[in-house]
């Protein structure tokens, strides 16, 4: 994953069709990155990593869905 020049602390807000219907999400840079990272490697499309991670977020915020999604990938990837 590419980090961005801010270290990834800036927020971006970006809108996205999920489950049928259009919503707006914050998140900072970095994780906006990874999450483009994650949907290139798996051949998908961000809008669809986003709406297979909001079918099993439970009660949780979306944007704090997907932060932990992210962080488990990235997370799993280095342990042995």
């Amino acid at each position: 994953m590419s980090r961005p020049a801010d270290g990834g602390t800036a927020v971006g807000k970006r809108s996205l069709t999920v489950a049928g219907h259009r919503t707006s999400i914050s998140l900072e840079d970095a994780f906006w990155t990874g999450l483009r990272d994650i949907a290139a490697a798996r051949a998908s499309t961000v809008a669809g990593l986003v709406a297979e991670i909001d079918r099993r977020r439970g009660p949780a915020n979306l944007s704090s869905a997907i932060r932990v999604f992210v962080l488990d990938h990235f997370r799993a990837a280095t342990e042995p």
